[in-house]
């Protein structure tokens, strides 16, 4: 059974990831591993109370198939989850953010230097700035306007695009036998 790993912090946007999740799970039997940066009750924007299996320490060498990144208002991006987004990049493991915190957490690691990606941060403006403390982290030349983006093993999508998150991670995981089976799957899930 392969691990995923899926960053906790507080604040933290959960329906961006929720349905991949449980794909993932029940449908591909992958273990979903949820990580922090401490052993504490994280409460997400809806209010809910999510308890990490582990911190991020203890995840440092795990064989893992990817990291998934969900989107949040703010988040504390520490050295420790910057070596475990490099090392998945290094080893071209899954590495999937979506929203503002996400692919925050991906331009700051510097995984985004080599690779196109979207955010919905199309400006980095004085708040983020203050908020985040960094200039803009985001290599600006390799921005797509656009709701998904893949480039290799990066997946990176807009907060609204969070179906189109799930297919396409499906789809890096080859859990679709071919283009229709996928194109069915988003009509049932998009009812389009």
């Amino acid at each position: 059974m392969g691990k995923i790993l899926v960053f906790l912090f507080d604040g933290m946007t959960d329906y961006e990831i929720s349905f991949i999740c449980h794909v993932l799970r029940t449908d591909a039997g992958k273990d979903i591993i949820t990580v922090a940066y401490e052993d504490r009750v994280i409460k997400s924007q809806a209010g809910f109370n999510l308890d990490p299996d582990c911190t991020l320490s203890e995840v440092v060498d795990l064989d893992v198939e990817g990291l998934i990144l969900c989107g949040g208002r703010e988040v504390d991006i520490k050295p420790s989850l910057m070596r475990l987004i490099k090392r998945c990049d290094k080893e071209r493991k899954l590495l999937a953010a979506i929203g503002t915190a996400g692919t925050i957490m991906l331009a700051k690691s510097g995984v985004l230097d080599e690779a196109t990606y979207t955010t919905p941060l199309t400006a980095w403006t004085t708040k983020y700035q203050y908020v985040y403390g960094i200039q803009d982290p985001f290599p600006r030349d390799n921005y797509i306007d656009k709701r998904l983006v893949r480039d290799r093993h990066i997946i990176t999508a807009q907060s609204i695009a969070f179906l189109d998150f799930t297919l396409e991670i499906c789809a890096w995981f080859k859990l679709f036998q071919n283009h229709q089976e996928k194109h069915a799957f988003a009509r049932l899930v998009k009812g389009a």
